[in-house]
């Protein structure tokens, strides 16, 4: 992220905040938690490559959106995600930026969540979204 001049390393989930608190405008986070699946029709060699930890797609299981000032840090996201009672392996985050001071409401997340969702289930590319694993660990996608 740019804030004025200055670039933001975005290191980890921390990270993420602080920069998205430094923009101009106000910033609601779209979360989408998904968790590592085998399609139905899969192979032995595709099973085989899953249970050894590679290979294999991504599931969204949930999401939500967030206005910046309700998130703290990834200990209390995970705490939050538990009480919907779904397993989930990794999470993609995007941001959501408002306009002239006003900050972007849940209606307005709707649209760019179901996109999320639709990229994930396309096996589009990813990389455009910051992502973390169930401990916080940000993630690549190469």
């Amino acid at each position: 992220m740019v804030s004025g001049e200055r670039v933001i390393q975005i290191t980890n989930y921390e990270t993420l905040l602080m920069a998205a608190h430094q923009q101009s405008e106000p910033q609601r986070l779209l979360f989408v938690f998904t968790k590592n699946s085998l399609p139905d029709d899969h192979s032995v060699a595709e099973a085989a490559r899953f249970e050894a930890g590679r290979g294999g797609g991504l599931e969204p299981v949930m999401c939500v959106d967030k206005p910046l000032d309700e998130l703290t840090n990834f200990a209390d996201l995970v705490k939050e995600s538990e009480q919907m009672e779904k397993e989930w392996h990794m999470v993609l985050v995007a941001c959501l930026f408002g306009k002239n001071g006003v900050m972007p409401t849940t209606e307005e997340a709707v649209k760019p969540l179901d996109m999320m969702v639709q990229n994930i289930q396309q096996g589009a590319n990813l990389s455009g979204y910051m992502a973390f694993d169930a401990e916080g660990n940000p993630l690549q996608f190469i």
